[in-house]
């Protein structure tokens, strides 16, 4: 039988001689102010992912407070250590680029450092799926607290709240509705509190996938941030952090399971959630060496319908989920589509779960099945000679006339391109013609923006335009909408029929059929193919972080995460 290590005596620095190790340990974190009975406790990492930077990581400092309480009330000693922190909007060139940055960083300082078990403290879109993918892949016992969304303000009367409402306002003012006084006045009223997009955008969507995975305790995914709830729950998952230093599981993986990841992508449609939503579940899935298979992900939404009544889909917020009972209600109605015999971090399976969950009562937030939002999944997953190895769109935020539609090619060959000319008044344009954007996926924008929530011509904003057929190898916030085609694979900075694309080209979309075809002959498309050169290569690719990310990167069915930090 091996002495297992733990506490302060789990992963010692490497000097040649343990003993020594131990003591000069013990010598430095004493001068943090431990004591002998302190240091002799089963040890729970908290990874602080506060940054002055982030507002929806506001309140990550008070988080960690309950963290602590619920740790040492239960008899362990909680150590913080601090990781990088991405917000979306304070993220060049975009949070995706720096996500498996994050991961790695996570990974590392969990396995470097002494801990028997680690709370895991994010929300910020790419933050939880980078805890996540770190956390799987050093395979110390691990548990998510979220930070959970804002509240909503209001604007002239109006309820409002990032970042649905922030896209809608600026559609309005690209359409000349309202002047740029009113924009600036915006500022104030669309993020009135801390935390995360207060509709679901991706970090709700995370949040929520998370749950269902089974990796936070119940209840933890909708509670605002500025709720008592939520320190509350925070001091829960303390606890529950140390039980499981003490008992050395449940490792990520053994929650982690193809199952519980199908039972969360079954929430991802029941929720409206973001595109995002499939990219990360496939990072996370790879770090374990499972596979998120598109076509599965796609049948398994022909099941389960949308079921939450929120922004961008729906009317709601996230504080009105909470009320509604946040993930219990769509659990509970979910219940006869799920793998109830999935194991979570509580301990329980999911059934023994959903069986304990407090008596329904009337809401209007989460629809029943036979009265859903949107009959068919969230996401659809389309192939065609576009798409060869897939692209998704979000049809429960589309526009149903557009589903089905075929159009002319209006071609921007870059995001520096469609800066330039997007709101030229001689762009040839009409509202019939789909947009396409090319070079803007992982390799080609590089990073992956969310981009792919193309901006409407401003000529046509201003004729009253509301909508078009969008198509790209980008990303789209969780928060936006629209009849938006992403994640087209391969990319066309990858040499993928996207890039081959030109002005005048007919395309064809067909949702219901899960297609999208290029209109041109297999022979036109070869010669195009053989003929394409690679775009220049971005400036600082020969070095750095950059370079590592480029040589690295796989494409977006794999989750965009770098390949060799996959499990094979």
């Amino acid at each position: 039988m091996t002495d297992k290590k733990t506490g302060m005596r789990k992963g010692l620095t490497r000097y040649g001689d343990e003993g020594f190790s131990l003591y000069v340990r013990k010598a430095f974190i004493k001068a943090m102010g431990y004591t002998d009975d302190a240091l002799l406790r089963p040890i729970v990492g908290i990874a602080d992912t506060y940054s002055g930077y982030n507002a929806c990581h506001a309140t990550v400092p008070d988080i960690i407070e309950a963290v602590k309480r619920g740790v040492m009330l239960a008899g362990g000693l909680p150590v913080t250590f601090p990781t990088i922190s991405l917000h979306e909007s304070f993220a060049f060139p975009t949070s995706m680029f720096l996500r498996n940055l994050m991961s790695m960083d996570a990974e590392e300082m969990i396995r470097a450092q002494p801990m028997d078990s680690v709370v895991l403290v994010g929300g910020c879109d790419k933050t939880i799926p980078a805890l996540l993918m770190g956390a799987a892949s050093a395979g110390v016992p691990a548990i998510v607290e979220v930070t959970g969304p804002m509240l909503t303000g209001t604007h002239h009367g109006e309820r409002v709240g990032a970042c649905t409402d922030c896209r809608r306002f600026w559609a309005k003012f690209r359409a000349g509705e309202i002047d740029a006084a009113e924009v600036e006045e915006l500022t104030n009223e669309l993020v009135p509190t801390a935390g995360t997009c207060g509709v679901m955008g991706t970090a709700s969507t995370m949040a929520l996938m998370t749950e269902a995975m089974g990796m936070m305790l119940p209840g933890g995914a909708a509670i605002p941030a500025t709720y008592a709830d939520r320190p509350r729950h925070a001091e829960l998952t303390g606890r529950r952090a140390v039980e499981m230093a003490n008992d050395g599981s449940p490792a990520p993986a053994e929650i982690m399971t193809p199952a519980a990841f199908r039972n969360a992508l079954r929430v991802l449609h029941a929720i409206g959630g973001s595109t995002n939503g499939i990219v990360h579940a496939a990072a996370m899935a790879g770090r374990l060496g499972i596979t998120i298979d598109l076509d599965e992900f796609d049948n398994l939404g022909r099941d389960v319908p949308v079921l939450v009544d929120l922004k961008p889909s729906g009317q709601y917020y996230m504080e009105d989920l909470h009320r509604a009972g946040g993930l219990a209600p769509i659990l509970r109605e979910l219940a006869p589509l799920l793998e109830l015999d999935a194991p979570t971090i509580g301990g329980q399976s999911l059934g023994d779960v959903i069986s304990a969950l407090p008596k329904a009562y009337p809401q209007q937030v989460v629809r029943t099945k036979d009265n859903p939002l949107f009959a068919g999944g969230g996401i659809a997953v389309l192939r065609g000679n576009l798409c060869p190895d897939g692209a998704v769109i979000k049809q429960s935020a589309a526009s149903s006339e557009l589903l089905v539609h075929e159009g002319r090619a209006v071609v921007f060959q870059s995001l520096a391109d469609l800066a330039a000319r997007i709101d030229s008044p001689d762009l040839d344009v009409t509202a019939d013609d789909i947009l396409v954007l090319q070079n803007s996926g992982p390799l080609g924008a590089p990073g992956m923006p969310e981009s792919g929530y193309l901006p409407l011509p401003k000529k046509l904003a201003e004729q009253g335009v509301k909508d078009m057929v969008r198509i790209s190898d980008a990303r789209m916030s969780g928060t936006a909408f629209g009849t938006i085609v992403l994640h087209v694979a391969p990319e066309a900075a990858a040499g993928g029929p996207l890039a081959l694309v030109r002005n005048g080209d007919r395309i064809r979309l067909d949702v219901p059929a899960r297609q999208l075809e290029l209109l041109i002959s297999d022979e036109d498309l070869e010669a195009r193919k053989a003929a394409w050169t690679p775009p220049p290569a971005h400036e600082g690719a020969d070095r750095g972080y950059l370079k590592l990310f480029l040589d690295e990167v796989t494409q977006a069915p794999d989750g965009a995460d770098f390949g060799f930090l996959k499990k094979t």
